[in-house]
């Protein structure tokens, strides 16, 4: 546990700074910056070296999966949930908010983040402990459930390998059916712990916990849904008529009738990744070549270092290892790790370029910042950078300049792999809706049926009719609903700005008009716009002021449309 001698002492000091405050005796005008400025201090002091061994431990624990080291990473968590649930900080820190009286720019922000990171954890600390006991429960179960098909334990990579190979309606269905198992062992856990977020919410004067998660990340949940209104709207038309394409492709490929086609049939468990129904064959590029070789090669060449970073990064399957690739700051000092179970396949080459660009996010975040503020400027704005490097893995320009081939075969697969990435977005906007659809409803009435209305969006989103008779908890096989709450949709928000960076890269960094041939590969130029303009300011701004400062705008959905839909 935290040095309890340090943590009064520091309670005392800032008692004694806030006494200062208001000290009606004092002639002179009380130094509010300094005085807030001292608080901070104090603050990251305790916080600093306990989130790196809480990140430390939650590392260690995702690689082993052990008993031991889940609760150790479960005790490290609480130890920092904690500390940010302390009454008398919060205090202090609502004073300078309420003064009005901070005239610093960057005293404000870190006072700004701070509040938010502390008001979360204003409930009694059993409650609090009881999330994260909750939490690490439900994430040890994910990571070490393994589906049985014909009774052989199979890893994700397995059961996906299956869902997206097989020709046999017979297999295809006993994967699916095999992996829908873990819903069955984590969904109780799950509800009892949404409803136990929802009841910490409505004590913080939330309506639920969707709607603080949202307020709390500087979202507002208007303009989130209506970015989602219009972004359904955008996207269905274009939509409809893919999904018309995939069925006429699924049904040839396992013989069964347009009408007959099921959830099994769609390539992945949850549809969230395109088909592959044109004639393209990405994973023949990687499977002679090292992915994080490749990954290395091609940040080196736009003046992004990540050498350091894989160094001390674990990549590749272990048993009882969580299968979720993840990126990690370790201390916000450039000790950055990446977790992933790594295949020389196309799927996992995005999946490397992805993780390294949140890594790249988080190394170069300028050391110069408060503490508080070495971090993106909003999750979204790191996926935005890991989704333009991943989707990189299927462009022809990109596996040409990158892993070699020829002129000839560039422009033989060039239409195949456009409409390819098209159809990937398009399909994961439509999956992205469903999990946001669902989360907020979820958290909005846990008591509705559930396994319901996960299907009711499916079908309403993706297109697929829900099976006939199935009433299992299928929504509980999804571990994000479980472990990063209320999070999913910024990976479309993420898809938004991604296109938003492109178009900025192109026109004013590389300085051209085609916006489809694009590699970035060999212009140092492109790292240094990042570095520069997303990277470095790391959570000195606002993240919609960082993206006007960065492209010229607020963020906009046009790029999007434009590179996607139009």
């Amino acid at each position: 546990m935290m040095n309890k001698a340090l943590l009064i002492s520091i309670l005392y000091a800032v008692t004694l700074t806030i006494m200062s405050c208001n000290n009606k005796t004092e002639v002179k005008t009380p130094d509010y910056n300094s005085q807030l400025s001292n608080l901070i201090d104090s603050i990251e002091k305790i916080v600093n070296p306990l989130s790196k061994e809480v990140s430390l431990a939650y590392f260690d624990a995702s690689i082993s999966g052990k008993d031991e080291d889940y609760e150790r990473s479960t005790q490290k968590e609480i130890e920092l949930t904690t500390f940010f649930s302390n009454k008398d900080i919060f205090e202090k820190l609502k004073f300078f908010k309420d003064s009005a009286n901070i005239s610093n720019d960057t005293l404000k922000r870190e006072l700004m983040v701070l509040y938010d990171e502390f008001i979360e954890n204003q409930v009694d600390k059993a409650k609090l402990e009881k999330s994260v006991v909750l939490q690490t429960a439900i994430e040890q179960k994910y990571s070490t459930f393994r589906a049985v098909v014909n009774s052989k334990a199979l890893s994700d990579n397995e059961i996906e390998e299956i869902l997206a190979n097989s020709t046999k309606t017979d297999e295809v269905k006993a994967a699916w059916f095999a992996s829908k198992e873990v819903g069955k062992v984590v969904s109780q856990d799950i509800l009892a712990l949404v409803k136990h977020r929802n009841e910490i919410a409505k004590e913080l004067g939330y309506e639920n916990y969707h709607t603080m998660s949202l307020t709390l990340s500087e979202q507002k949940p208007e303009e989130i849904e209506a970015i989602f209104t219009e972004l359904d709207n955008l996207t269905r038309p274009a939509f409809e008529t893919l999904k018309s394409e995939i069925d006429d492709y699924l049904a040839k490929k396992f013989n069964v009738k347009k009408e007959d086609l099921q959830a099994w049939h769609y390539q992945n468990r949850y549809f969230q990744e395109a088909p592959k129904m044109y004639n393209v064959d990405l994973d023949k590029y990687y499977k002679d070549q090292d992915v994080v070789a490749l990954t290395v090669k091609f940040y080196k060449s736009i003046g992004i270092e990540i050498e350091d970073m894989v160094a001390k990064s674990d990549l590749y399957e272990k048993p009882g290892k969580n299968q979720h690739a993840y990126c990690t700051s370790i201390d916000k000092e450039g000790d950055v790790r990446v977790l992933c179970n790594v295949k020389n396949n196309a799927s996992w080459m995005n999946t490397m370029l992805h993780e390294f660009g949140h890594a790249s996010y988080d190394k170069y975040i300028d050391k110069g910042l408060p503490y508080f503020l070495k971090d993106p400027a909003h999750t979204f704005t790191t996926e935005a950078i890991a989704m333009i490097m991943g989707r990189f893995a299927s462009n022809p320009k990109w596996i040409q300049d990158v892993v070699g081939i020829s002129d000839e075969e560039k422009a033989k697969i060039a239409e195949e792999s456009f409409k390819t990435l098209r159809l990937e977005q398009l399909v994961f906007s439509r999956w992205v809706q469903v999990m946001y659809n669902f989360e907020k409803n979820l958290y909005a009435n846990p008591d509705q049926d559930l396994n319901k209305l996960w299907w009711d969006m499916v079908e309403k989103y993706q297109m697929i009719k829900r099976p006939e008779n199935r009433n299992e908890p299928d929504w509980a096989t999804k571990i994000h609903i479980a472990t990063s709450p209320c999070y999913y949709h910024n990976y479309l928000l993420g898809e938004l700005l991604a296109s938003q960076f492109y178009n900025t890269v192109v026109e004013k960094v590389i300085k051209s008009d085609d916006f489809k041939n694009q590699s970035f590969y060999g212009n140092a130029e492109v790292g240094k716009y990042f570095i520069d303009n997303v990277f470095k300011p790391g959570n000195k701004w606002f993240w919609n002021d960082m993206i006007e400062k960065a492209t010229g705008e607020k963020l906009t959905a046009k790029y999007y449309a434009k590179q996607f839909v139009n």
